[in-house]
C-alpha cells in the first residue's frame, strides 16, 4: 500500500514552491510525523512531514525543482499492518578481479604474438651500457643502430633563454589588481518574488513620492520620561514604531482613500486598519501584518513588532502573519538610511518610509536650534491618491508625532 506525499496548500495567492532540501533519502524508513522535505516559498519556508510510518520509496522531484500545490513530491510505501515496510535491497555489482600492478622499474614481458624490435649487436651493447630500453628507441632504418641508441640516450636539449626585449607600451584603460572572480547562485523563491513584485508595482501603479521632516523631540522626551514605568508594567520597551503606527491610523482615518485599493474600475475602501511592518530577514524583506491595529494599545503594538522581528530571524513566521494589509510602514532608519523612496506593496495605495534620526540645525521661533530630526517619505499610487491628499497625510503624521497628545485626543 502506498501514499503520495504532495505539496500542501501554501496560503493565499501562493501556488508554487521550490524543493529546498530533502531531509530523508529514498529507501529510508520514516515514522509518522517525521519531516521529509523542506519547501521554500515566496513568503516562508515550511516542512512537509509523513502522516504515517513507512519507507520513502520514490522521490519525484529533486532539490531545486519548482513544484505546484497538489503535485506529488514522493511516494511512501507502507506494509499492510501499518508497520514500516522493509527498504528494498540494492543488488551488489559483481566483483571484478584486480589486475596486479607492475612494480616500478620492472620491464613487462612481451605479449605473445608481438614482434621484438631488431637491433645490431653493437646497439644492444650500447643500450645495455646506457640503460636504454631498445623498445623505446626510434630507428631510422629497419634495425636499431648504435647511433639510434646514442641519440636516445642523449639528454634532451634545454630551451635557450629568450633575450629580453623592450617592453611594449601598455594599453590605456582601468588597472586590474588581483584575481577577478565571479560566482553564480540561483535566486531564492522569496528574492525572485520580491524582484517581480517590485517591478510590477512600478509598472502597474502611477507611483510618486512626497517628503516631509518631523521633529522627534516630543516623542523622544516622552519615551525617556516613561520608559522605566512602561517596561515594568508591560514587559517591553517603548519604541518609535508604535507612535508612527498610531499616527498613521489617525491620518488614514482623515484620508480614507489612502487606506483603499483599486479593483478593476472600482475603489475598495477599507474600514479596518491592518498595518504591515516591513522587517528585514536573512532571506529578504517580509511584511507581517498587525491586525486591527486601531484597537491595540502602544504596548500591544510594541509586543507585536518585537514578536514579528524575532520570528522573521528565526524563520517561524506563518503565511497568516503575512496575509493582507491595508497600509505598510518601513523603517530604513534602523540601517542608517537618511532618505529613500519606498516602493508600494500592491495592491495597497501607499507606504510610509521612516528614516534615521539625526541632529540638525533648524529654525524655531526665529532661533537656530539643534533638534533630532527625521525625514518622512510617502510613496503613493497617483491613480487613487492626489498630491494634495498625500502631502496633507504626511503633515497630519507630522502633527501627531510633534505633539503626541493629539493622538490621544483624536483616538
Amino acid at each position: 500500500m502506498s501514499t503520495n506525499i504532495v505539496v500542501p496548500e501554501l496560503g493565499e495567492s501562493v501556488v508554487e514552491a521550490r524543493v529546498a532540501k530533502w531531509l530523508k533519502k529514498a529507501g529510508d524508513s520514516v515514522n509518522a510525523g517525521d519531516p521529509l522535505v523542506e519547501l521554500e516559498t515566496e513568503k516562508i519556508d515550511l516542512e512537509v512531514s509523513a502522516d504515517r510510518a513507512g519507507v520513502l520509496a520514490n522521490i519525484k522531484h529533486q532539490e531545486g525543482a519548482d513544484v505546484k500545490v497538489g503535485e506529488v513530491l514522493a511516494v511512501l510505501e507502507e506494509s499492510s499492518n501499518g508497520a514500516s515496510a522493509k527498504a528494498p535491497e540494492v543488488p551488489k555489482a559483481p566483483e571484478v578481479p584486480a589486475v596486479p600492478a607492475v612494480p616500478t622499474g620492472e620491464v613487462q614481458k612481451a605479449v605473445p604474438g608481438s614482434t621484438e624490435k631488431k637491433a645490431t649487436p653493437t646497439a644492444k651493447n650500447v643500450a645495455k651500457a646506457h640503460d636504454v630500453r631498445l623498445e623505446a628507441v626510434e630507428a631510422k632504418g629497419s634495425r636499431v643502430t648504435k647511433d639510434d641508441v646514442l641519440k636516445a640516450a642523449a639528454p634532451a636539449p634545454q630551451p635557450q633563454e629568450a633575450k629580453p626585449q623592450a617592453p611594449l607600451p601598455k594599453p590605456q584603460g582601468p588597472r586590474v589588481h588581483g584575481e577577478r572572480s565571479e560566482t553564480r547562485e540561483r535566486m531564492t523563491k522569496r528574492r525572485a518574488t520580491i524582484a517581480r513584485r517590485l517591478v510590477e508595482a512600478q509598472h502597474t501603479a502611477a507611483m510618486l513620492t512626497t517628503f516631509n521632516e518631523v521633529d522627534m523631540s516630543a516623542v523622544m522626551q516622552l519615551r525617556e520620561r516613561r520608559k522605566e514605568a512602561f517596561t515594568k508594567t508591560h514587559g517591553v520597551g517603548v519604541g518609535i514604531a508604535s507612535f508612527f503606527v498610531k499616527a498613521a491610523i489617525g491620518a488614514l482615518k482623515a484620508f480614507p482613500q489612502i487606506n483603499a485599493e483599486i479593483q478593476g474600475d472600482e475603489i475598495v475602501f477599507k474600514h479596518y486598519y491592518d498595518i504591515g511592518m516591513a522587517v528585514g530577514a536573512e532571506g529578504g524583506l517580509v511584511v507581517p501584518v498587525i491586525r486591527d491595529a486601531d484597537r491595540l494599545s502602544f504596548a500591544d503594538i510594541e509586543l507585536s513588532i518585537r514578536d514579528f522581528a524575532k520570528r522573521a530571524q528565526d524563520g517561524t513566521l506563518t503565511l497568516d502573519d503575512l496575509k493582507g494589509g491595508t497600509f505598510t510602514i518601513t523603517n530604513g532608519g534602523v540601517f542608517g538610511s537618511l532618505m529613500s523612496t519606498p516602493i508600494l506593496n500592491p495592491p495597497q495605495a501607499a507606504i510610509l518610509g521612516l528614516h534615521k534620526i539625526a541632529d540638525r540645525a533648524v529654525a524655531v521661533s526665529g532661533q537656530v536650534v539643534i533638534r533630532p530630526m527625521m525625514y518622512l517619505a510617502l510613496s503613493y499610487d497617483h491613480r487613487l491618491v492626489d498630491g494634495r491628499e498625500a502631502v496633507q497625510f504626511l503633515v497630519k503624521i507630522k502633527e501627531y508625532i510633534e505633539d503626541p497628545a493629539w493622538m490621544l485626543l483624536e483616538s
